[in-house]
């Protein structure tokens, strides 16, 4: 999935997701800094989330299609309501829509040697990835 169709099938999750009271493109909210992503309010606090593609080894942008492949969903990733941080909110919102296309999503806070930027990774089972960093 590119980020433009990720941005999107994100901005329908979102906007139907429990706390969230406003989803919208960053060109919507007025960024034209960062071509893909969603500025998000949710349970009164709004966060920015860029999303970045990266494509499978060895393809290359120019023939690319984004054709979806798919497998078993993602695991869930718990209930959004429940959520003690806008990325484990994201991650739960985004596992819990059980999308085919999604292998695995990592969340960055989590990891044993967590040092960055909130965030998250989503591959897919053409082991495209998109990177979701919160800023």
């Amino acid at each position: 999935m590119r980020p433009q169709r990720f941005t999107d099938f994100v901005l329908d999750l979102a906007k139907n997701a429990p706390g969230a009271t406003r989803v919208q493109t960053f060109a919507d909210a007025g960024d034209t800094k960062h071509p893909f992503g969603l500025v998000i309010t949710a349970s009164g606090r709004e966060t920015r989330w860029q999303f970045l593609g990266q494509l499978p080894e060895g393809a290359k942008h120019e023939g690319f299609a984004d054709d979806p492949v798919t497998g078993a969903p993602a695991p869930s990733m718990g209930d959004p309501a429940a959520a003690d941080s806008p990325e484990a909110w994201l991650t739960a919102v985004v596992a819990g829509a059980e999308c085919p296309e999604i292998q695995a999503i990592e969340r960055w806070s989590t990891r044993e040697t967590s040092n960055s930027a909130p965030g998250f990774t989503v591959t897919f089972h053409n082991q495209a990835r998109i990177f979701a960093r919160q800023f």
